[in-house]
């Protein structure tokens, strides 16, 4: 009996949600934004990744609301641009506010993402900010010389070898690198102003690349308040609201071969991340 009455209230849920005059109850499309930005590397968050994930939560039914589950600590800028632009355009051609809440961190590129939405809420515990640009890398030159090892690099024009990690570091194309760096920088200001506005603290120096715990975020206006999920959206739209999840799944071949390897060292590139921020 039991049984029965469980699959008659599901098959009337999904009735309700195919009659037009039967009003059904609010739901929210959840996205997990979980890990690194980067372009190619399997299990990070990119684009081309995202794009069928973050489509698919726009357009089944009509959603209240857009929630978007961050927990990154940046990456690509130009992935962030990329993934924070799709999801502007859908908020608008759909007319969905979007809402984001951050778990352990929202930094850099993650912070981007953040503010793609229309609201932003954390963890007291949550580390928000990081509003800068940063390129790192190694150089092994005299590791070579020492081993007797000579590197022959030809190039036409004069700046194609820019920053070969095998060869003396020049100081004109360290002023270049950091033009490029300003620049992007640059981007990211701009991108963070247009979306909060007069929210932001003007006292404050808000874009050095410092972090912040949530309290203090929004007292500086990155953020919007304290909240979790679950009872916000409750709040806002109901007990009965439903939440459906969408995030990038991955194949169960993936699990085998070459890709196990290639999983391990995207961990620990993604825990070195992480690391950063004390998390």
């Amino acid at each position: 009996m039991a049984l029965f009455v469980v699959g008659l209230q599901s098959t009337w849920a999904e009735m309700k949600r195919w009659i037009p005059f039967l009003k059904s109850d609010p739901s929210v499309a959840v996205i997990r934004l979980q890990g690194v930005i980067a372009s190619g590397s399997r299990g990070a968050l990119n684009d081309a990744a995202l794009a069928p994930v973050i489509e698919k939560a726009f357009a089944r039914g009509k959603p209240a609301a857009v929630a978007l589950e961050i927990n990154s600590p940046g990456g690509s800028p130009v992935q962030s641009s990329l993934i924070g632009a799709r999801i502007r355009r859908l908020a608008e051609e759909k007319e969905v506010p979007v809402i984001a809440f951050v778990e352990d961190v929202a930094a850099s590129g993650g912070y981007w993402l953040a503010v793609a939405a229309d609201e932003i809420y954390a963890d007291p515990s949550s580390v928000v900010g990081s509003i800068g640009v940063i390129s790192a890398g190694f150089g092994a030159h005299e590791l070579l010389a020492r081993q007797g090892v000579e590197r022959r690099v030809y190039t036409a024009g004069k700046s194609k070898s820019m920053l070969d990690p095998f060869r003396p570091e020049k100081p004109e194309d360290v002023e270049r690198l950091k033009g490029l760096l300003n620049d992007i920088h640059t981007n990211f200001i701009e991108h963070v102003q247009a979306r909060r506005g007069a929210k932001l603290d003007t006292e404050t120096e808000l874009f050095t690349g410092q972090v912040w715990l949530a309290q203090k975020a929004h007292e500086l206006g990155l953020i919007d308040g304290i909240g979790h999920i679950k009872p916000m959206m409750q709040e806002r739209f109901g007990d009965k609201v439903k939440f459906r999840r969408y995030g990038v799944r991955k194949s169960f071949l993936s699990r085998f071969g070459a890709q196990v390897v290639d999983d391990a060292i995207s961990s620990v590139e993604e825990r070195a991340a992480f690391a950063q921020f004390g998390l």
